[in-house]
């Protein structure tokens, strides 16, 4: 076996975009506490480590954001990335506040105005029998929802959603946020403004207006919060939502004995959607401040240095997932940390699920068969994120 110094990972590079469990497994056992002198990171990729991290704000902290980037890392990263940048007591006033406009109850009243939408788009997509299921479904659905609970107009949505794109592409060999990014965040920071100040003016039912109000003893959330936390809903909520409902058809499509089980009973979707959480998970990795010193696998990690929690690489943990590499509808999925875990359990995750549940669910109704166009399938360059950016498909229709 090659030594542990010879495993060379780097969450920029192209090659890992494209297929990162390769890295992971070796990560895992020769590396399980990795180190990369050129970039400043640790990364921790076995499952306990990683799910041991989640539920330790104390050690890892979330105070300077959760991205590599040098942009996009320091104490001022929650102006974009809300809660996520933010440690107790600020993350628990600030989630306790958001939390008033994003309840249970509010995400299951959502399930009707979901499947409506989801049949809007898919219906023309189906007509066509051969479609790009990114840009005529899973791209649109996702920001649709999340613009109608923000109050987003129809008529701004898709460059709502080009913007949020840019905000997520990596340039290869630039290790920073490129700046058709950069200049993609402060149109969309300075649209929110505009839309905060109109609610302000003219409350309506929508998200943005149940933020304004949201109030626990006197305590309220100032324009910048909100802001920023709309940015956070439409990067991280639009982005993965869309990556997952392309990764389930992707891998459905090179596995299809499990592929056939939710086309053979819509019932199986849930386990269609959890598989694929695990399996091949839109968030590959979440990076943390390490706020004290820490002894981990032997060697001693410093107080401020970064550390990486690869969360694809604990998902395909044999540790924890026997045959972690095959993809399964019939695996025990609850060990999954795609959703990170302990105070910083990802809100959206309800809804992202019942997106996807829905979603796919309206596909096998409607679809008997499909094919993906593998040679022209498009991957996104991301560095948290995984998925694809075009899938181009044909299908049988029912």
């Amino acid at each position: 076996m090659a030594p542990a110094a010879q495993i060379c990972y780097s969450p920029f590079d192209y090659a890992v975009h494209e297929d990162p469990y390769p890295f992971y497994a070796r990560l895992r056992d020769e590396a399980p506490l990795y180190r990369n002198d050129e970039l400043g990171f640790w990364a921790l990729s076995r499952h306990a480590d990683v799910s041991a991290a989640f539920r330790d704000h104390a050690t890892f902290s979330n105070s300077h954001g959760v991205s590599l980037e040098p942009s996009a890392w320091g104490p001022q990263a929650h102006r974009t990335m809300s809660f996520l940048a933010l440690d107790p007591p600020r993350h628990t006033r600030m989630r306790a506040l958001v939390s008033k406009g994003f309840t249970p109850r509010r995400v299951k009243e959502m399930a009707d105005g979901i499947r409506a939408l989801a049949r809007r788009h898919l219906e023309p997509a189906l007509d066509k029998r051969e479609f790009d299921f990114v840009a005529d479904f899973a791209g649109l659905l996702p920001m649709d929802v999340i613009s109608e609970m923000m109050g987003v107009p129809e008529a701004d949505r898709a460059e709502v959603r080009r913007l949020a794109d840019l905000v997520v592409h990596r340039e290869e060999g630039l290790n920073d946020v490129p700046p058709a990014g950069m200049e993609a965040a402060l149109t969309l920071v300075g649209y929110y403004q505009d839309m905060v100040a109109e609610r302000r003016r003219r409350p309506s039912g929508d998200l943005t207006s149940a933020l304004l109000d949201a109030e626990i003893d006197g305590d309220r959330l100032d324009d910048t919060e909100i802001i920023a936390f709309l940015f956070l809903m439409v990067v991280a909520g639009n982005e993965t939502t869309t990556k997952l409902l392309a990764n389930a058809l992707y891998w459905g499509s090179l596995n299809p004995e499990q592929a056939a089980k939710p086309f053979g009973d819509p019932a199986r979707v849930d386990d269609w959607v959890e598989e694929t959480l695990r399996y091949d998970t839109s968030s590959q990795m979440l990076a943390r401040l390490v706020a004290r010193d820490v002894e981990l696998h032997g060697r001693r990690v410093p107080a401020g240095d970064r550390m990486l929690l690869l969360v694809g690489s604990a998902n395909r943990d044999p540790r924890v997932f026997p045959d972690a590499d095959v993809y399964d509808l019939d695996r025990d999925t609850s060990q999954l940390v795609s959703f990170g875990g302990g105070r910083h359990f990802c809100l959206g995750a309800n809804l992202a699920r019942l997106e996807a549940r829905i979603a796919l669910g309206e596909l096998v109704r409607r679809v008997a068969s499909y094919e993906v166009d593998h040679e022209r399938a498009e991957r996104v360059h991301s560095v948290n994120v995984r998925g694809f950016a075009a899938l181009p498909v044909r299908v049988e229709v029912r």
